[in-house]
């Protein structure tokens, strides 16, 4: 298991009461997903610099990969085991960790992927609010850019995770955004969201259907092994290729010409919105359900400037829950 833990130290935290009696910011307990994908590397990065600027101390814990359930379930125990003031967990899976979180009667902050909320009511679990971006909606302007690309027709495959959690409701949006243009789905496969095994996939895609015009990759690591398998078939600049997240090595593939696009998505602000939810939940604030995280399509006409703002969004948002910090408790 890969256990980080950092404790970021509070001097004076009159964060949680508007009189001058100083009080100790509640403690956070954060699980993320596996930090071998720079997706969750970018989260934890924003729970780290909000709770540093806001004089909060939190405790990190993430599993081995983007696969392991079982040592994210591990992960999820041994923090609560710690009896932190509120928690931040990123699933990997919609149900998996239902039984670790049984009973919990702090707040807990869900990023990314939400946990099944009929699942979560059943085993008493209070989730304080669902921060993440609309899957369904990204992979409809993923569908979109890439109808645009292809001038409206052309074929395509698909490269999802696993069989089901967000990846899935990314290829859905997709396919809604493609229903009734000139552009089909030919092939479809999962990947796991690993670059390697993204590549083979593609590369016999691309044997099966030598007139494929596209992909489109649940993630931006499945994207990069789809250009790797374009680029070995000599094909690079031929094949449209859109991934999903605004990784670092996207935007380079995007700005080098071997991507065509990405749906950024912005793990940095989930995970600093985490720590706002965080702390305003202790103090009995009203926390809405969900909240969506900003998104945004990157292309060649714009990856300049996503690249030199990122980990932050290159457009403004919403974020209610600073816009709670700010009033008076």
């Amino acid at each position: 298991m890969k256990l980080l833990t950092i404790v970021i130290a509070a001097a004076a935290a009159l964060l949680l009461s508007g009189s001058s009696e100083a009080r100790q910011p509640p403690r956070l307990g954060v699980v993320l997903n596996g930090l071998d994908n720079p997706y969750f590397v970018a989260m934890y990065q924003g729970v780290k610099d909000e709770a540093a600027q806001r004089g909060v101390p939190v405790s990190f814990r993430a599993p081995q990969s983007h696969a392991d359930q079982a040592g994210q379930t591990a992960e999820v125990r041994s923090i609560l085991a710690t009896k932190k003031d509120c928690y931040a967990i990123s699933p990997i899976d919609p149900t998996h960790l239902v039984s670790a979180l049984r009973g919990v009667s702090k707040p807990v902050v869900f990023l990314d992927s939400p946990l099944d909320r009929a699942a979560a009511r059943k085993a008493g679990l209070r989730i304080a609010t669902a921060i993440g971006s609309s899957d369904f909606g990204a992979g409809k302007l993923a569908g979109g850019e890439m109808v645009s690309l292809l001038h409206g027709k052309g074929q395509v495959a698909l490269l999802g995770g696993f069989p089901t959690g967000n990846g899935v409701l990314r290829l859905e949006g997709f396919q809604r955004a493609i229903a009734g243009t000139g552009v089909h789905v030919v092939a479809r496969a999962n990947a796991g969201y690993v670059q390697v095994k993204a590549e083979a996939e593609a590369a016999e895609m691309l044997q099966k259907h030598p007139q494929l015009a596209g992909f489109f990759a649940a993630n931006d690591l499945m994207a990069l092994g789809a250009a790797d398998a374009v680029s070995a078939a000599g094909r690079t600049g031929q094949v449209a290729i859109i991934g999903m997240d605004g990784i670092t090595e996207a935007l380079d593939a995007i700005r080098s010409g071997e991507m065509s696009a990405t749906v950024s998505q912005y793990p940095y602000v989930m995970g600093r919105m985490a720590v706002e939810a965080c702390l305003a939940a202790a103090r009995g604030d009203v926390l809405p359900s969900r909240v969506d995280a900003p998104v945004a399509v990157v292309t060649r006409a714009n990856v300049a400037r996503a690249s030199t703002l990122f980990p932050r969004p290159f457009r403004t948002y919403s974020d209610p829950f600073a816009r709670l910090l700010r009033r008076q408790p």
